[in-house]
């Protein structure tokens, strides 16, 4: 379980959110809410104007159905008194005539009449109780006048009569969405005599327009509280978000001064260790001075002049070496520089290691050096710090008592660049020390890395060389066990 929460906690912790992470989200939030707001609205528009719509036409054909319903009521009570008297006829003309215009009073009724058949087969609109009294009880319509008026509503009902007969079911014509032209069958004592029409035009706008309106008052109330609620988790964590920065800041500059110390340490001991590889082979070759200066004469002083120069300036550049944690570059690599590397090898294999009188009988150099090689334009004694801890390396870990060891330089045009070949014919490297880490370096190239007991002092060598090679000449430094036994290190110098 602590394992799963630890997990969690590294995971969030891996997620460095800044302020303008929680302005995108607060962005994106409010987007989207505004977004289904809008989705919701059309959506609730579009559902009141359907209901309206039914709401309308089932209105319009309650209405005329309540007008035909009426009539059809007052002719059922009133035809069973066929031996009326005029004041009766009067009452019943009153109410037909109350029945046709007290529609009319409503604003969205615009016409009604009674649409009867004539004996010649036309359709007559009657919105008179006295001509409706006429027609229904005595069979005339002699005062009838032309209406155009209803010429409309006459058109639509011959168009529509025979579904009105056949079916006795209302039917209802719509026009531009909001006028409906309701026919109403007439059918007083059971029998289908006509039809009553009605031209209605109800508005209930007004209730959309207020369902809207209070949903929009919602929705902004509503956005307007999200908003200001995400507004202060903005401020909250913009607040916490800068007090975390500030000691995060804090934190860094802490580490910073620890790297710094740590680097300016690394950089104190690697200082260390390089003077204290180097100051035993200044040793010996002051040591060679002194031989050499005891053994001058008159006829080999040029020759031995030659060799204390070499060493005296070697000797110079570990003295100049002890100053600098980290040497300018244009002390290494500078165009006023021009070493032959082929007489610097051979000044090492000649005056160095066949010098050591333990070592001359043990040791066999063969040369293999390209007369094509170009002098280079690197410090020749840091050329000489590279060089010479690999032969050294080549003649403490042969694992023999006489061996070879061979040296070869080649020019490639193609490339222009310069290849060293440092051999032996020992027992090789152990494939331990050929394993590369993360960032490519071969194990013998790492400090502190050695196969002798005692690593305290030892381990230094090839670290040494390859730091040179690599991080200040700009070269690359391999090492590698050859096929037919033994060891070789390659340093390709690229063009200069």
């Amino acid at each position: 379980m602590k394992t799963n929460e630890n997990k969690l906690a590294s995971t969030l912790k891996s997620h460095h959110f800044e302020l303008k992470h929680s302005l995108v989200l607060l962005v994106i939030l409010i987007f989207f809410q505004l977004l289904v707001s809008f989705v919701h609205k059309i959506s609730l528009q579009n559902f009141l104007v359907r209901s309206n719509e039914w709401y309308q036409k089932d209105y319009a054909e309650r209405i005329a159905n309540l007008t035909a319903t009426s009539l059809e009521l007052l002719l059922e009570t009133s035809l069973q008194n066929r031996a009326m008297e005029r004041t009766e006829s009067r009452k019943i003309i009153q109410a037909f005539n109350i029945i046709l215009s007290q529609q009319l009073l409503q604003h969205h009724i615009h016409e009604v009449c009674v649409l009867l058949p004539e004996k010649d087969g036309n359709i007559v609109a009657i919105e008179d109780g006295q001509l409706l009294f006429e027609y229904l009880f005595e069979n005339r319509l002699d005062s009838a006048q032309p209406d155009e008026s209803h010429l409309e509503a006459i058109r639509m009902y011959r168009e529509n009569e025979k579904q009105l007969v056949e079916a006795e079911e209302i039917c209802s014509l719509v026009e531009n969405k909001r006028t409906f032209h309701v026919f109403v069958p007439f059918v007083p004592r059971g029998e289908y005599i006509g039809a009553i029409y009605m031209k209605n035009e109800p508005d209930f706008g007004f209730i959309t327009s207020g369902i809207i309106s209070s949903y929009n008052e919602t929705s902004l109330i509503f956005i307007a509280l999200v908003l200001f609620g995400l507004l202060a988790m903005f401020y909250i964590s913009s607040y916490t978000v800068r007090e975390r920065d500030d000691a995060q800041k804090l934190l860094f500059e802490e580490r910073e001064q620890k790297l710094k110390r740590d680097i300016h340490s690394q950089k104190e001991a690697l200082f260390v260790k390089r003077i204290y590889h180097t100051h035993h082979k200044a040793e010996k070759v002051m040591g060679f001075i002194k031989e050499d200066l005891q053994a001058i004469s008159v006829d080999n002083i040029k020759e031995i002049k030659y060799r204390v120069i070499k060493y005296a300036n070697f000797i110079s550049r570990v003295i100049y070496d002890m100053k600098w944690y980290e040497p300018p570059i244009q002390a290494i690599r500078n165009v006023i520089f021009k070493t032959n590397l082929n007489e610097l090898i051979r000044f090492i294999e000649k005056n160095v290691f066949l010098r050591v009188s333990a070592n001359h009988e043990q040791i066999r150099f063969a040369e293999n050096l390209d007369d094509n090689v170009p002098v280079i334009h690197v410090n020749e004694f840091v050329a000489w710090e590279v060089i010479e801890p690999l032969i050294q390396n080549c003649v403490d870990h042969s694992g023999k008592k006489n061996f070879d060891i061979e040296i070869q330089t080649k020019y490639s045009p193609e490339t222009k660049s310069v290849t060293i070949d440092i051999a032996d014919n020992g027992f090789g490297i152990i494939p331990e020390l050929l394993e590369t880490n993360e960032y490519g370096r071969k194990r013998i190239f790492q400090e502190n890395v050695s196969t002798k007991e005692d690593t305290r002092r030892a381990g230094y060598g090839c670290y040494l060389a390859y730091e040179i090679a690599t991080q200040r000449c700009g070269w690359s430094l391999d090492a590698a066990n050859k096929d037919s036994g033994g060891c070789q290190f390659t340093i390709v110098i690229p063009s200069t």
